[in-house]
């Protein structure tokens, strides 16, 4: 509702008042609400222009024109145009013109306002871009190598061709030029005269296209193509007609892979001549140095061009390699050995191998995979296997690994690198990727394909981090899957030929891929105590041969089969019958360590204390108990109490290496053993790591716990010397001690142990010699 006049006089309209006398009385309704916003608005935006303007008195009463009026913001009021002059007054009472008025708040005289407020105009501007500039960056900074050039316009010969080939599928009825002309690429260098030329028989182009396409950096012409095709399919749907996707074949995607030719050459030649030539023009030529400007000219009649474009590079002084056919030639077979069509290198084909991942497998024979293998891997031996891989879902993928027979690690000749490469619509993207596969993978030879893969603009790198991850993830699963399905329809070819070569990978991976760390341990073999020698069972096997009642896996570290069986940790295992898995070396430990659990029950060391074995005693001990109580013999052993003083003893006599000492029932041939100690082969292998970062050669050996077998002889006649002869007690202690550290593979150096031998060995000697 306008405001009626009396309320007018002697008011201000600046954005606090405003708000403070009209919000109650004004926003009744909705409507109502959002004029009153756009008023309000109005006048606080105009408050803050008066405020910062430099070209106003601040400390007078400035003032801003609004509409017809003027604003005072010293004063909070507008006065109208013809009371101009009295704003030179520094007064800060209200100058006021009778006959002004504040106009209506109706959705009118609103309206009014907005109008009439003098807001600034929004403007759109587009981005502008040094070209010169631009051409520079694109020329020495997008690129990581400067053979990459030759991939790049091989790439855009292949999709002139690809055009050109979907144009005549197509357009059966148009007349081409030059028909008797193949689909190819030729190269073609010159040491003399310091060029190297690519030439295409693909769709050429006219002078505009040369405009648009050479002459603005950025555009790519290859998806514009894609673009318009795939307009002309949906306007044409519904007509029966059925259209080839080219998309398949089309490489170029960012419009900059042309001026990479720049790294190289200090000047850029273009001949073209198109394809469907309407128009009857001359052939064209496109030339530039790259330094912001280009020229068009008609081709010179002594230049002959046929159908399709010919790009030649005048080579700078400092890059004649290009114009080196050799130089040249590694080049291509490294990244362009697989694009679609002929690639011709001074008259030779190159690219004779075909990419046989794009294939259905049923499609390739063993020969093809076999002549693959040799050119990926540079091998000479047949593969022990191969996974050729196709999905669609959740991501385009092609891939194609192979196994080797044998890999050299193992020979001492260092760590490998990755081996899989990772390409893009056949062209070599990032060569032996590091991300594609994870490292314990390093051994699989082969290629992965995506054409979902969104890359960087150089098109060296792909550029989702989380999408190579899921890509990762899905050809990890695929592998393992690969792995299992041979070891339970072909075990003897897993375990003799891939396992015993192989192992260490799988085990590597149990270790570093938490993901797929379950499913690698299914494909882990080793001997156990039930085994034959050399004989080997899967975690799964152990487990499907244990008692329901048992709840743990247990295993047993030691460097052979031999000194395995020989262990004293052993002796209770068999005793109670349960199977024990040998493991023979550090990163065996480590795996077991890792794992933790498998399929529920803990994986538990042979070598741990407190183990719940149940009764140990075996028919033989009970049988040999029985007849001693029926001869009225005393039993070979301490009693309780003697137990407990021989232990107290012991850990006093050897109290700077024993921590604890107590007794067991879990031995039956050797005196004593050490419990709950670290692995012997995990030390040596950090001994070894120490030593190579320059640390200590020895490490300090932990106090160790102890247990006793109270029915061995050694132990019942120590108890007996150790007051009558002291010092030789203390000797045997010591030897015995060393002897459980040798069994547990805790003893640093057995040289230490001489001196005390040569010692013994007397003693039994002159003791025998009095007798």
């Amino acid at each position: 509702h306008p405001l009626s006049s009396s309320q007018n006089n002697n008011s201000t309209v600046s954005s606090q008042s405003f708000h403070r006398q009209y919000s109650k009385s004004y926003i009744s309704t909705k409507t109502n609400i959002m004029l009153y916003r756009r008023a309000f608005q109005a006048i606080l935006s105009q408050e803050k222009r008066c405020m910062h303007s430099s070209s106003w008195n601040r400390r007078s009463l400035s003032s801003c024109l609004v509409g017809n009026s003027y604003y005072s913001p010293s004063s909070d009021h507008y006065i109208s145009s013809n009371h101009r002059t009295a704003l030179v007054s520094t007064s800060p009472k209200p100058i006021i013109s009778s006959n002004d008025s504040i106009r209506s708040l109706s959705s009118k005289s609103t309206t009014s306002i907005s109008t009439n407020l003098d807001q600034e105009k929004v403007e759109s501007l587009e981005f502008q871009a040094e070209t010169r500039q631009l051409l520079d960056i694109v020329t020495h900074s997008l690129y990581t190598d400067k053979e990459v050039f030759l991939r790049e316009l091989i790439s855009n010969a292949s999709d002139a061709l690809e055009k050109l080939r979907h144009l005549q599928n197509v357009n059966q009825g148009t007349k081409c030029e030059d028909l008797d002309l193949p689909l190819e690429i030729r190269i073609d260098t010159d040491e003399v005269n310091g060029t190297i030329s690519i030439s295409d028989t693909g769709i050429g182009m006219n002078r505009q296209e040369m405009v648009d396409h050479l002459g603005t950096i950025a555009r790519s012409g290859s998806k514009a193509f894609i673009n318009d095709l795939a307009a002309q399919s949906r306007q044409e749907q519904g007509g029966g007609l059925d259209m080839v996707d080219p998309s398949r074949g089309i490489i170029g995607k960012f419009g900059v892979g042309f001026y990479s030719a720049f790294m190289v050459g200090d000047k850029v030649e273009v001949r073209s001549k198109p394809a469907y030539n309407i128009e009857n023009v001359h052939p064209l030529v496109w030339s530039s140095e790259g330094v912001g400007t280009y020229d068009i000219s008609k081709l010179s009649q002594d230049i002959r061009q046929n159908r399709g474009s010919t790009v030649v590079v005048h080579l700078k002084d400092d890059q004649m390699e290009y114009a080196d056919e050799k130089r040249v030639e590694t080049v291509l077979k490294k990244y362009s050995n697989f694009v679609n069509f002929p690639i011709y290198l001074n008259g030779n084909r190159l690219n004779t191998i075909n990419a046989i991942w794009a294939d259905e497998p049923g499609n390739v024979t063993d020969e093809q995979y076999s002549e693959f293998y040799k050119y990926i891997a540079h091998a000479f031996d047949e593969p022990l296997d191969r996974l050729h891989y196709r999905a669609d879902a959740p991501l385009d993928i092609k891939a194609l690994f192979f196994i080797p027979s044998f890999h050299s690690e193992k020979y001492g000749m260092g760590r490998m690198e990755p081996s899989v490469s990772l390409y893009s619509r056949k062209v070599l993207i990032e060569a032996k990727s590091p991300t594609i596969l994870p490292e314990w993978m390093r051994f699989v030879k082969g290629v992965v394909d995506s054409e979902d893969l969104p890359l960087s603009v150089s098109r060296e790198k792909a550029q989702d981090s989380a999408l190579i991850a899921k890509l990762r993830k899905a050809l990890t699963r695929k592998f393992i899957n690969h792995l299992s399905t041979m070891a339970r329809k072909n075990p003897d070819k897993y375990k003799d030929e891939f396992y015993s070569e192989y192992a260490f990978f799988l085990k590597e991976g149990v270790c570093q891929d938490y993901e797929f760390q379950e499913p690698l341990s299914k494909l882990l073999y080793y001997e156990t105590s039930k085994t034959m020698n050399g004989e080997v069972s899967s975690l799964e096997e152990y487990v499907s041969r244990c008692t329901p009642e048992q709840k743990e896996i247990y295993y047993l570290c030691a460097p052979s089969r031999e000194l395995a069986v020989q262990s004293p940790y052993l002796e209770a295992f068999e005793k109670s019958g349960k199977e024990v898995i040998f493991v023979y070396s550090a990163i065996d430990d480590f795996v077991m360590a890792n794992l933790d659990k498998f399929q529920g029950r803990k994986i538990v060391s042979a070598e741990k204390g407190d183990l719940d074995l149940g009764d140990v005693k075996d028919e033989d001990d009970t049988k040999q108990d029985e007849a001693e109580d029926k001869e009225g013999k005393s039993k070979v052993r301490l009693n309780q109490k003697e137990s407990d003083e021989f232990c107290a003893w012991f850990q006093q006599t050897l109290k700077d290496k024993v921590a604890k000492c107590r007794v067991t029932n879990r031995l039956v041939s050797s005196p004593a053993v050490v419990t709950d100690n670290e692995s012997g082969a995990m030390r040596r292998m950090m001994q070894l790591v120490e030593t190579q970062e320059g640390g200590a050669q020895s490490m300090e050996l932990p106090k160790q716990q102890v247990e006793i077998n109270p029915k061995h002889p050694i132990i019942t006649g120590l108890y007996a010397i150790r007051e009558k002869e002291p010092e030789l007690a203390k000797v045997l202690a010591e030897q015995i001690f060393d002897n459980c550290l040798m069994a547990a593979g805790l003893l640093d150096d057995g040289r230490s142990m001489l001196g005390r031998l040569n010692d013994i060995l007397l003693c039994v000697v002159t003791d025998a010699e009095s007798k």
